[in-house]
This record gives structure tokens, sequence and C-alpha cells, in this order.
């Protein structure tokens, strides 16, 4: 018997954006070959949740539920759980952890601060105090997951000289990226660097390119560039260490704090949408 990690990504109807997550669990075996590191989607690919719990309960006494997601909203909060109570009841010899999502936290702020350096040189370093930047993120019916991108636009303020670090989003809430551009440029901006709070590629991260293009076409006087989704950032390897450390030491809670809490029938209540 052995202990299993179950690594969860989004999945997407773009195919080189699951190829690049069934990339990123390949590498994060390679940096732990004694691991036995299994992958499922939550949606739009082959082996879902229900499918990825099974195989991971195969032959183990533990599994380690990680889903390699950035924000809590409902797929954290409610979807998962609800898998793994099913689980639990398919599988009552195996014990089930749940790993808390990779979340807003200093090491994606570094992440962060990385590519805003990249975006400005990209710019030929101008003067930060003219040049706006956009945290661009998928956008969720769930407040919470709105406010950890306005917690990372606070902290990449306080951590640089840029005067505008906005935040805005791609889908399903606001503000959309053409209303922050349109008023960073209104407020005297040169120069914006958009930095897309995503980890992997997708159709929304086409829709990007797209937009920054046409955005740059609408305001020709204004120098607007993209920065890298997160991909492979060693930081988020760090992080996913982390989080199994943390779910196998000896007084780890079983579960995540919204694991069967009552948050999950409210998240659950939410209209969830994808616009892809």
């Amino acid at each position: 018997m052995t202990t299993t990690i179950l690594l969860v990504g989004h999945g997407s109807r773009n195919q080189a954006g699951n190829d690049e997550i069934q990339n990123f669990r390949q590498q994060w075996q390679a940096l732990h070959p004694d691991w036995r590191i299994e992958l499922c989607y939550i949606e739009l690919a082959e082996v879902l949740l229900d499918e990825g719990l099974c195989r991971a309960a195969q032959g183990a006494c533990k599994v380690i539920v990680v889903p390699l997601i950035l924000s809590a909203a409902g797929h954290v909060k409610a979807e998962i759980p609800e898998h793994i109570a099913k689980a639990r009841e398919r599988f009552p010899e195996v014990e089930f952890i749940y790993a808390p999502h990779i979340g807003a936290n200093e090491d994606i702020l570094r992440i962060l601060e990385k590519n805003l350096k990249s975006v400005m040189h990209t710019l030929a370093m101008p003067d930060p105090k003219t040049t706006g930047v956009i945290i661009l993120g998928r956008g969720s019916s769930d407040r919470v997951a709105n406010g950890e991108l306005a917690k990372m636009a606070r902290w990449l303020y306080e951590l640089t000289e840029h005067e505008l670090v906005d935040v805005a989003f791609t889908g399903i809430t606001h503000p959309r990226l053409e209303s922050i551009v349109q008023r960073q440029v209104r407020l005297g901006m040169t120069q914006i660097a958009i930095l897309p709070y995503y980890l992997f590629t997708g159709l929304l991260i086409e829709r990007i390119a797209l937009q920054v293009a046409r955005l740059q076409s609408q305001y020709p006087q204004t120098a607007i560039a993209c920065g890298n989704y997160f991909g492979f950032d060693k930081k988020i390897f760090t992080l996913l260490d982390q989080r199994v450390a943390e779910a196998i030491a000896p007084n780890a809670p079983k579960m995540l704090e919204c694991d069967g809490c009552q948050y999950r029938e409210q998240a659950m209540q939410y209209d969830h949408h994808h616009h892809h």
C-alpha cells in the first residue's frame, strides 16, 4: 500500500492547455521519482474527477488531492469536495486528504513581480510612475476568489513604484480589460503592463492576445505589453511540494477548511459559467 498524489487540473477545450498540465505533472514527477503522481481534470478533458479518484485509490492507503488551481471558487470549495466525499464512500479503506489550492501568497507575488520586470524590459524600461499595471484574471461569481487578485494587486503596488496597479477579468465579473485600459489611459499612463493571472495556456490566453492587439490599435499613443502566464515557474512546484508536506504532516488536518462545511452549499448555489 502506498500514498498517491492526485493532481487536479482545470481542463481546457484547447488541447495545448491540457498538454501543458500533463507536461507539468511529468516535470513534477521527475522532481520526485519516488512519488506516485496521478492527474485528472475538473472538466473539458479526459480523466475527470471521479475516474481520477478511482485510479488514485487503487492500491493506495492514502490519497492526497492537490488542486492545481490558483483561486478558491466553486470548483475548489464545492465541486472537488463533493467528488472526494463520493470517493470516501466507495473506498472506505482509503484515507483521502484534500490539500489547499495554490492561493494568493508571497510566492505568487514573486512570480507577478518577475513577470512585471520582464514586461518592463519589453517596453524598454519606462518610468513606473507613468506605467500602469493590470493583473488580469479569469473572473468568478465568488467574491473571495476575485478578492485574491485584489490582494495581489495591493501587494504588488507596495512592492513596486507603479502608481496604478489594477485588476481586470476576462469574464463573469467586472471590470473587464477594455475598461481598465481606458481608465489608465485617461489617468495619464503612457505605458500599460498586463499580467495574466493564469497557470497555463488555453482559449482565454489566446483571447487575451487578441484583446491586447486590438487595444494597442485603439490606443496607438500608449505602449501596451502583455506578460506570460505562470506556466512552469519553479515557485509553483515549490508551492505544491509544500501542500504535500503539510498534508502528510502528523498533525495535519484531514480536510480543507471548506471540505464539508456549510459554505459548500452556498458555493453550489452560485451560477457557474465558463466563457472559453
